[in-house]
């Protein structure tokens, strides 16, 4: 222990010398800890959002899309919603497949809103089955969801997101209160649980859902729909779910072998595949930018330790002649080389940490850190000062006492 503490005296002396290379070396090394930490953190937070967001989404969920009709002719649009999809598809997709566990058909579009003299341009209104809240994992907060009666009757019954309840009542409970959706009167029978945005980015929360078959019938007035949300018996049952969605949908639909599909069912689990891609291109240029950073202060280490090598030639000389040993010569220059390397990884982790807390509340993202990321940047730190005090050390065991005495 003693012998460390001289060690390390001595090294604060020598560096001590050359305070400007010193510094630019820690902050080499600095640079290098931070980022990784910071990149490591984000990249960990990131993951857990995106894992959060699946399951906000609905577990075990396959999304089946109405497929896209390209049109061409004067006066009509180029591209269009595909009249393809039915609710007797969603029923046929429960009733025909074991890897099923739920279904519920869906459909939605866009319509001004309005409350006594308060309107919004542009609602999401989704025409929903009883069991979408389950489904897709989202529930009323108060009141109730759209019940069978409610889809049965064509009631004009509506719940309401939480967005669209601070816009329209922002100080009043619209429980019974009855609102302008298009031209119809719909009673506000819930209010949604506060959702955030999902994957794509859309806000849940400025929704409003109506039953199915009000929606159909007095707001788009067609016999098709957008949307059949598959929930899958459990994760392994997924790829199995989406082969038979496709092979009873392609039969229902008469699809020729040779053809493309008019509809499209999504895995959520590729959509995060995506995020992940992108989320790895994040890590691997920060670590690119660390890598960078470190290889700046191991040169900058180097540098110094060459320098310090070459003033104390006279130094080493007596100690060898005083019986030191090539291990305490080069024990010696590699604890120099790791104070540098050391004192920077500390700093980038002393800062690093609070840093990321930062970045991460600012960007409203979860709270992570990632282990595997500290102990990267640690070792990193650590390695990189010993490996740039080799060569300085195994040049200082070849002086000899008799070369100090000739000079």
């Amino acid at each position: 222990m003693n012998r460390i503490l001289i060690n390390l005296k001595i090294a604060l002396g020598s560096l001590g010398n050359y305070k400007l290379r010193t510094a630019l070396a820690v902050l080499g090394v600095f640079l290098g800890t931070f980022s990784l930490i910071v990149v490591s953190n984000l990249s960990s937070s990131l993951a857990k959002k995106t894992a959060a967001e699946i399951e906000s989404l609905g577990k075990d969920l396959l999304i089946v899309r109405s497929g896209i009709v390209r049109r061409f002719g004067p006066g009509t649009s180029l591209l269009s919603e595909a009249s393809n999809l039915t609710i007797e598809d969603a029923k046929a997709i429960k009733n025909s497949s074991v890897h099923v566990l739920n279904v519920s058909p869906s459909s939605n579009k866009s319509f001004p809103v309005r409350y006594g003299s308060t309107t919004l341009r542009s609602v999401l209104i989704i025409g929903a089955m009883p069991n979408y809240a389950e489904v897709r994992n989202f529930f009323a907060a108060e009141g109730s969801f759209v019940t069978s009666d409610d889809n049965h009757n064509l009631t004009n019954s509506a719940v309401i997101g939480s967005g669209v309840v601070k816009k329209l009542f922002p100080k009043q409970n619209p429980l019974g209160k009855f609102i302008m959706i298009q031209r119809a009167p719909f009673q506000v029978t819930g209010i949604m649980e506060e959702k955030g945005v999902d994957l794509s980015g859309a806000d849940q929360d400025n929704t409003i859902f109506v039953p199915l078959n009000t929606y159909l019938a007095k707001l788009v007035n067609k016999n098709f729909i957008g949307t059949i949300n598959v929930q899958a018996v459990n994760t392994q049952s997924i790829q199995a779910a989406k082969a038979d969605i496709e092979s009873i949908l392609r039969k229902r639909h008469k699809i020729k072998p040779s053809a493309k599909d008019d509809f499209a069912v999504i895995d959520l689990k590729d959509v995060t595949q995506l995020k992940a891609q992108a989320m790895s291109m994040i890590t691997i240029l920060g670590r690119i930018a660390a890598a960078v950073s470190f290889l700046i202060g191991g040169l900058g280490i180097l540098s110094i330790m060459i320098l310090i090598v070459s003033e104390r030639k006279i130094e080493i000389g007596i100690r060898r002649a005083i019986g030191s040993r090539k291990r305490d010569i080069i024990l010696q220059f590699l604890t120099e080389s790791s104070f540098i390397s050391i004192a920077g990884g500390v700093i980038g982790l002393v800062i690093g940490l609070p840093a990321s807390i930062i970045i991460l509340k600012l960007s409203d993202l979860p709270f992570a850190v990632s282990i595997g990321g500290l102990i990267l940047a640690v070792t990193a730190s650590i390695g990189i000062g010993i490996i740039a005090g080799i060569y300085p050390s195994k040049k200082a065991t070849l002086i000899q006492p008799v070369d100090i005495m000739r000079m």
